[in-house]
């Protein structure tokens, strides 16, 4: 099932990075600004995460199975209708609906909650595994649809990708046919307990599981506006250093291959030693530093190295919800829990695809953009660091009755 749900998810996300690696001259060929791309590549963020709170609650009731294969179909249908656009309205819809509200939406959220069930008393390094699925994604698909663009153009190019996704998942969404076994929920370390029952939840001192949720909520939002800027945006700011673009597509596969080391590897050791709220600042650390390089230097092998420290930072940062939500908030409630904070994370990539976009147009440079998403990651780190001070003066939430 975790075999199956990593893969479903690196091919789910070709569609996306077929937007990345040519946002900048799908914007020239059409006429639009860079803003226009950027609002497709918000609008898909933004889709995955609305829909994903409704597929929480289905995945629930029916399973996995039939929320994938939902997204398979919407995927094909999108890669195809991509193909054919001429309008700006056609590229909204392909990415904020066909491949967002109705694609990653079903995918994602549902399958990372689906996956705490199978391993509910170590979700870490499970949830690290699947999660790397974009970043193996980000390995494989950015230069090679960067050449095949190149060679039969981006119109044939996304056709064969919808026909490709369609065939290849499939087989994979049968696997998941399979429910999760019942697991009774182990207490974890001191800092971790589970909680089973949010109406149990006693006066003592704590946050509500609720109020603990909205905290997280608008945690991710300012990490995600961060995160989102130099993985929409990589490729087109490469070109404007003058470097070619095919470098630009290597240094996203670069940070995203870094990304995959550090969701297979590092999530699951370091969440599993320091706690889920304590991997999230050091991640979410690396990751403000590593956007404050990117956006001054200029230099093709310090791009390189920095792209791969980046990408060691952030890919750590969204896995790392998951697993405080799965030792913090009430189990039964996984797939709606988990829902609701992607919702929040993807409102932040929407954010910050978009504005990432938008300040360029008004600035010509991606350095403004990028230090704005280095404010909205230090919001970030203050909100996180709060709440494990919050934490070290007694249980951070408040223990059942």
């Amino acid at each position: 099932v975790l075999a199956a749900s990593l893969l479903i998810l690196m091919i789910s996300w070709g569609g996306v990075f077929m937007l990345v690696v040519t946002l900048k001259p799908l914007a020239l060929e059409q006429g639009w600004p860079r803003s226009v791309p950027s609002i497709a590549y918000a609008l898909h963020f933004l889709g995955s995460g609305i829909g994903g709170v409704v597929m929480g609650g289905w995945v629930g009731r029916a399973g996995m199975a039939k929320p994938a294969l939902l997204g398979a179909v919407s995927i094909c249908i999108g890669g195809v209708y991509a193909s054919m656009l001429s309008t700006q309205w056609d590229i909204f819809i392909v990415y904020g609906l066909l491949m967002g509200l109705l694609g990653q939406a079903t995918l994602f959220a549902p399958l990372t909650a689906n996956i705490t069930h199978w391993f509910a008393h170590r979700p870490g390094p499970a949830i690290g595994i699947l999660a790397s699925g974009q970043n193996l994604a980000g390995i494989v698909w950015p230069p090679l649809l960067l050449h095949l663009a190149g060679d039969l153009g981006w119109r044939t190019v996304f056709f064969w990708y919808g026909i490709f996704a369609l065939v290849s998942m499939l087989p994979l969404v049968a696997i998941l046919r399979r429910r999760p076994p019942t697991l009774p929920v182990a207490a974890g370390p001191a800092r971790q307990t589970l909680v089973d029952d949010a109406a149990a939840v006693a006066s003592t001192r704590g946050l509500s599981p609720n109020r603990l949720q909205a905290i997280l909520c608008c945690a991710f939002v300012g990490c995600c506006i961060a995160m989102s800027m130099p993985m929409g945006h990589i490729v087109a700011h490469v070109s404007d250093l003058g470097i070619d673009a095919a470098r630009g597509a290597e240094m996203l596969s670069v940070m995203l291959a870094a990304g995959f080391l550090s969701r297979f590897f590092l999530v699951g050791f370091v969440s599993n030693r320091i706690g889920g709220l304590g991997a999230l600042f050091l991640f979410s650390s690396g990751q403000a530093a590593g956007l404050s390089v990117l956006a001054f230097i200029d230099g093709l092998t310090a791009l390189y190295v920095a792209s791969a420290f980046y990408g060691l930072a952030y890919s750590g940062v969204a896995p790392c919800y998951s697993v405080i939500a799965r030792a913090y908030l009430p189990a039964a409630q996984m797939g709606r829990r988990i829902a609701t904070l992607m919702l929040f994370g993807a409102t932040g990539m929407a954010i910050g695809g978009w504005s990432a976009g938008a300040i360029f147009d008004m600035t010509g440079s991606y350095t403004p953009a990028f230090l704005f998403g280095v404010a909205a990651n230090l919001a970030n780190l203050a909100i996180v660091g709060g709440l494990i001070l919050y934490g070290r003066r007694g249980p951070l939430v408040a223990q059942p009755a």
